[in-house]
C-alpha cells in the first residue's frame, strides 16, 4: 500500500496562495486581450476575477507587480515554445522555425506583445522588476545566441541574437495594425519578412 505522501497545513495555506495569484493573473490576461494595455487597471483586473480589487493587492503589491507576472508568464511560454522546436526540429532551418513561432505567438496573443512594448517603450520600474524584465530578455537572447552558436556562425551570436530579436521585433511593430489589409494578409506578410530575415541571418 502506498503511503501519502506528508502535507502540512501550511502547504495547503501555500498552495491555495497560489491558486488565487493564478486566478489574478487568469484574469488580468483576459483583459489585457480585450482592452488596450494601457486602459487597463486593477479594478477591472477585480471584477473579471469576481474579487475585490483590495484582495488583488494582497498578493501583488502594485499594478506593476502584476502586469510584470502576467509578462513573465509568457515569456516562459515562449522558451518552452523554443526548447520544443529545438527539440524537434534538429535537421531542419531551425532558426526560421523558431521566428515563424515568434511572429505566430505574439501575433496570437497580442497583450504580450503590447505588454512587451510598454516594459520596454514606456515603464519606468522598480528595480526589482527591472532585473525580472532583464532577466527573461536574458533567457530569450541565450536562447537564440545559442542556435547562432551551434550553427557555427563566423559571426558574434551574441550580437546576432540581439539583431535578429530587434528585426523581429521591427516587423510586428511596423505591419501588425498594416492599414487596408484584413488580419490574415497581415499576418502572411509578417510571416514572409520574418522568413526572409531568418535566412538573412542563416
Amino acid at each position: 500500500m502506498d503511503i501519502p505522501e506528508k502535507q502540512t497545513f501550511a502547504d495547503l495555506k501555500k498552495q491555495e496562495q497560489n491558486a488565487k495569484r493564478d486566478v489574478i493573473i487568469d484574469a488580468a490576461e483576459r483583459v489585457f486581450g480585450v482592452k488596450p494595455f494601457h486602459k487597463v487597471n486593477i479594478r477591472d483586473i477585480a471584477a473579471e476575477a469576481g474579487i475585490s480589487h483590495a484582495t488583488i493587492y494582497r498578493y501583488f503589491p502594485d499594478q506593476q507587480t502584476l502586469f510584470m507576472e502576467a509578462f513573465l508568464r509568457g515569456v516562459e511560454e515562449i522558451l518552452t515554445r523554443i526548447d520544443a522546436i529545438a527539440a524537434n526540429n534538429p535537421s531542419g532551418n531551425l532558426l526560421e522555425a523558431v521566428v515563424a513561432d515568434f511572429i505566430d505567438f505574439l501575433t496570437q496573443k497580442d497583450h504580450y506583445f503590447r505588454m512587451m512594448t510598454h516594459f520596454m517603450l514606456d515603464g519606468e520600474l522598480a528595480p526589482d522588476l527591472v532585473e525580472k524584465l532583464n532577466n527573461a530578455a536574458r533567457a530569450l537572447l541565450n536562447r537564440l545566441e545559442a542556435i547562432f552558436a551551434a550553427g557555427n556562425t563566423t559571426e558574434n551570436p551574441r550580437a546576432m541574437a540581439r539583431a535578429l530579436f530587434a528585426a523581429v521585433n521591427g516587423v510586428l511593430i511596423s505591419f501588425r495594425n498594416y492599414p487596408g489589409r484584413d488580419r490574415q494578409a497581415v499576418f502572411d506578410h509578417m510571416q514572409f519578412l520574418g522568413k526572409l530575415i531568418a535566412r538573412r541571418f542563416s
